[in-house]
């Protein structure tokens, strides 16, 4: 492509080989070489535009549009001349999925000039909503930090002791305190603090382990009586966290926010990709992380009228690749076998030598991490719900780009993980996208005339009541999460739509005009307006593959540990929380269970990190309970694929769902045909139904 002349845009030498690019409506902008392009512009300049397919023109997730015009304000002439034309790939995608009038993919678009680009708020799926809460559970107290007040006597010509050492005397004699250390920080202050206290002072005294020394991180003059600290859960698609009461164990304030690091790449191998293809990208992450924590603490601050500065301990947990670039280390082995971790054990930070802005003497524990793929929020998981605890065989799982799956008792714990990919949280699905305003959510499908109704975050209604076109003007019906993925599939099972391989049944066309014919295969239209939602047969074969690969996960945990039954299931994660068991278990996501006796447990790697920020001794416990923890990689379990291969079925070829019938009625299994000829009877593609 080239760039207009000098009488068009008047770009000087300099400004020609490095366009000045600039993003709206964040107003970033900077110089880039020509030939950039504009995703890596974005990403460089902190502007959010999503990329679920890491620059392959496949997700389509990170469009923008070009403005043309001669901006003053800015001294920019920006042209659709200065970007590049569509190349093979993004041809390929408008073709396949269309692009609006105007769109570009940022991953294939190349900068050729000066710019003025729009990220579209639609692009941004509008704000994810974070759905992580508090707990309400009851947790006993013995927190790593106490605040210690006592009166320290004046100095005396006669006995010539410093005043740290005389406060250090009177914290043994007063407290029982001994042995103790000093943040280095705090000795210049030692004296005017307590002279501005009058001789009477608080100390805060953090020890962990009863083993090592204790250390006072703060003093404040007089009597200071309340002290806080942060319990954090960093996921790969968003952060939750509690700001918490060490005193009273009071939870002060909640809150969550996405992730920033989804601009790298929306799952963790891609994330992964990115460090090992740019020498600054895992500073670049890291960096990301750090800045929406501190952010994320200021918010549950503001939230709770409490100062940051008060904040003297901290507890995070994440999966390994999300631990491993909070804390600054290169995740790159975790992307390749052995998968192994730097650190797998618990370990001790001064929080400011990670750049979090809390109190100077402020602390921060990690909880260990499992195994490669399996990291310190299963290990929160697990101390939360507390599988090692009790006689009954209990499955516990993390619904995610990344399944983490933890089952046992008293007597044998195991774990493993299974890579279900995105889909789940909507990525290769059709229509998919994140939980957000006017995301479907709910689905169910009549079974007689198969008309379907739905219900969309941010409005109460059933698409099918009074009310419901008015209740959604105001955010639109824009795409189907994650739980509603599920359940579509689920209810196109029961409804005889999609036969239990899989495929949509083409015959069905002559019931309902919602059965649309696609080339080979068939779809299924759920929502017939602005944009149009359907599910096609590639969308059901990514929910086949993603709830296939953690059935194989939590089958083969089962058969290690001798079972062919769970007697309790829990659903962890902010995902986990609003998927309805009995769709899960239809879809075959799940083992055969009482259904009462599955549950969601909303994030219980945030609850786990509570229980470790309020109870040192919960951290002991852990780190005992993950050394016992019997790893499984089901990459090296050569029964795994076949395992998968019986659960790609609906809800599973071999395996019986008693407990699931007493309460749905299943339909009828066919016998399979070996050659694959018969309706629904192979696993292949469609055969031609024109």
């Amino acid at each position: 492509m080239r760039i207009e002349g000098e009488n068009e845009i008047n770009m000087t030498e300099a400004s020609a080989k490095e366009p000045l690019v600039l993003f709206m409506p964040s107003g970033k902008r900077g110089r880039f070489p020509v030939g950039t392009p504009v995703l890596e512009a974005a990403r460089k300049l902190g502007v959010y535009v999503e990329s679920v397919c890491g620059g392959r023109a496949t997700c389509g997730r990170c469009q923008i549009e070009v403005q043309e015009g001669n901006f003053a304000k800015h001294k920019i002439v920006s042209s659709l001349d200065h970007i590049s034309e569509k190349g093979p790939k993004e041809e390929r995608y408008e073709k396949i999925r269309g692009l609006p009038e105007g769109r570009r993919l940022s991953c294939s678009a190349l900068i050729l000039g000066d710019l003025v680009v729009d990220v579209p708020q639609d692009t941004v799926i509008n704000a994810q909503v974070v759905r992580k809460a508090a707990t309400d559970r009851v947790i006993e107290r013995n927190a790593a930090v106490q605040l210690c007040y006592v009166e320290v006597d004046e100095p005396d010509m006669h006995k010539p002791l410093g005043d740290l050492d005389r406060l250090k005397l009177m914290l043994e004699k007063d407290w029982g305190w001994k042995d103790l250390l000093i943040a280095p920080h705090l000795i210049p202050r030692v004296q005017s603090v307590l002279r501005k206290g009058n001789w009477g002072v608080t100390a805060a005294i953090h020890r962990d382990m009863d083993s090592s020394r204790p250390f006072i991180v703060d003093l404040w003059p007089g009597l200071k009586n309340e002290a806080y600290g942060i319990a954090c859960d960093i996921g790969s698609t968003t952060i939750a966290m509690h700001l918490v009461s060490l005193l009273s164990g009071r939870i002060v304030a909640s809150s969550g926010t996405s992730n920033p690091q989804i601009r790298f790449g929306e799952d963790l191998m891609s994330r992964v990709s990115y460090v090992m293809m740019n020498p600054d990208g895992r500073e670049a992450m890291t960096k990301a992380v750090r800045e929406a924590v501190n952010s994320l603490i200021g918010k549950v601050c503001e939230e709770g009228e409490v100062d940051r500065h008060d904040i003297l301990d901290m507890v995070f947990v994440a999966n390994p690749i999300m631990h491993h670039l909070f804390l600054g280390i290169d995740p790159t082995e975790l992307g390749q076998a052995p998968f192994a971790l730097a650190v797998s054990g618990a370990l001790q930070y001064w929080a400011h030598d990670l750049d979090i802005d809390v109190n100077r003497g402020a602390r921060l524990y990690t909880l260990p991490c499992i195994a490669g793929h399996v990291g310190a929020d299963a290990a929160g998981a697990t101390l939360a719900e507390g599988p090692y605890r009790q006689d009954r065989m209990m499955l516990l799982v993390d619904v995610g780009t990344n399944a983490e799956i933890v089952l046992g008792n008293r007597h044998r714990v195991v774990a493993a993980s299974s890579p279900t990919g995105p889909a789940f949280e909507g990525a290769e699905i059709s229509s998919g996208q994140r939980a957000a305003p006017g995301a479907i959510e709910r689905v169910r499908i009549d079974p007689a005339t198969l008309e379907p109704k739905f219900r969309v975050i941010g409005v109460d209604k059933w698409s099918d009541e009074d009310g419901f076109a008015e209740a959604a003007a105001h955010v639109g019906v824009t795409g189907i999460c994650g739980s509603a993925i599920i359940e579509v599939v689920a209810e196109m099972y029961l409804s005889g739509i999609i036969s239990e391989d899989g495929v949509v049944d083409g015959t069905m066309a002559e019931r309902s005009p919602r059965i649309l014919e696609n080339g080979r295969t068939f779809s299924y239209l759920l929502h017939d307006g602005e944009p149009r939602i359907t599910v096609t047969q590639n969308d059901i074969r990514a929910i086949q593959l993603a709830k296939s690969a953690l059935y194989a996960g939590i089958k083969l945990l089962m058969e290690k540990q001798g079972v062919d039954h769970v007697d309790t299931i829990r659903f962890a994660g902010a995902f986990g929380s609003f998927i309805d068991p009995k769709y899960a278990m239809v879809l075959g996501l799940i083992p055969d269970c009482d259904l009462d006796e599955v549950k969601a447990v909303g994030n219980a790697a945030g609850t786990g990190a509570l229980m470790a920020l309020l109870n040192r001794d919960h951290r002991r416990e852990i780190e005992k309970t993950v050394a016992r923890i019997e790893k499984i990689e089901t990459a090296l379990e050569p029964h795994f694929q076949q395992l998968f291969v019986n659960a790609m079925a609906l809800p599973n070829k071999v395996d019986p769902f008693p407990e699931l019938a007493k309460v749905v009625a299943l339909p009828e299994r066919k016998v399979p045909a070996d050659d694959g000829g018969g309706e629904g009877g192979g696993r292949r593609r469609r055969r031609s139904r024109e």
